[in-house]
């Protein structure tokens, strides 16, 4: 899967929070100044092309919707800071939070109750 650059994954949030949009009504989703109608409706067409959009025609108009979850594109993209910084190792990226203090040792404790919950079932 290709990687979203930060306009994009910003675009691609509001087809996750909202479902299928048209052009001008992600417009309306953005503060003033809000970008141009032409530039949103170009960084659609792109995630089109790298296939995380679809469209449906309405006349002359185009109405988004993803094809790629926000769920799916996390994963995926852990997975590949997973494998490009920590050899492939959750363990290794686990780790390195936990000796950064980004994770606690409660924290994990949790997680693990968690997952051991969750495995039980």
């Amino acid at each position: 899967m290709l990687k979203l650059t930060v306009k994009e994954e910003e675009l691609m949030r509001f087809f996750w929070e909202r479902g299928a949009l048209f052009i001008k009504e992600i417009l309306v989703c953005y503060d003033e100044p809000r970008p141009h109608f032409n530039t949103l409706s170009t960084i659609a067409r792109g995630l089109e092309e790298k296939g995380f959009l679809a469209h449906k025609v309405y006349g002359n108009t185009h109405q988004y919707y993803a094809l790629i979850g926000e769920e799916q594109y996390c994963e995926r993209t852990l997975r590949s800071v997973v494998g490009k910084y920590f050899h492939n190792s959750y363990l290794h990226a686990v780790s390195s939070l936990v000796r950064s203090e980004k994770i606690s040792i409660e924290e994990l404790k949790t997680l693990i109750r968690e997952v051991e919950t969750k495995n039980s079932k």
